[in-house]
């Protein structure tokens, strides 16, 4: 009997972790997150994400400073938001980069030598799917690869550092041929 109600406990218990699951995911809508990145020169920024980073442009907007003030994300400032996703699958859930420009504020650089040198979201992670030709589009546009990268992780796969337009940190994590 009492093995009985062990069993029966214990299958009520597993019935039970698929709901909990559920019931947790109901926490956000989407299982992607969007990054805002105020930017500088917007059009140096955009070369960078699109010709650098390979970043697929799609759709951007425009807010207006009564919006942005309401929002409470600016002070009476309208905005520039070009947007980039990291493949161009259509209706599938995927992360956007919001490049954001302030045409009449542009705003103060952070000191970006180091990843600790400021407090806050310090560098991006980007997937790619070939190290050697990423680490080509880099050294084509001339930006300059940071550390001793590509360095190897594992196996054929490599990490590299360097910074864009504005200073922010960008990982790139790959496989290499090389």
């Amino acid at each position: 009997m009492i093995k009985r109600i062990a069993l029966a406990l214990v299958t009520f218990a597993f019935a039970l972790i698929p709901a909990i699951a559920q019931e947790k995911a109901k926490t956000f809508s989407k299982s992607v997150v969007d990054i805002g990145i105020v930017v500088k020169d917007l059009d140096k920024s955009v070369k960078f994400y699109a010709d650098v980073l390979g970043c697929k442009e799609v759709k951007g907007f425009k807010v207006s400073a009564e919006k942005t003030t309401a929002f409470g994300l600016a002070d009476n400032q309208p905005a520039t938001i070009r947007v980039f996703v990291l493949d161009d699958t259509a209706g599938q859930p995927r992360t956007s980069l919001k490049l954001m420009s302030f045409p009449d504020a542009p705003g103060k650089s952070q000191d970006q030598k180091f990843i600790h040198s400021t407090i806050g979201v310090s560098y991006l992670t980007l997937f790619v799917t070939d190290m050697d030709a990423a680490v080509a589009r880099a050294k084509k546009a001339g930006v300059k690869l940071l550390g001793k990268t590509p360095a190897a992780l594992g196996g054929k796969v490599k990490l590299t550092t360097l910074q864009d337009p504005d200073g922010n940190f960008i990982e790139l994590i790959g496989p290499s041929a090389k």
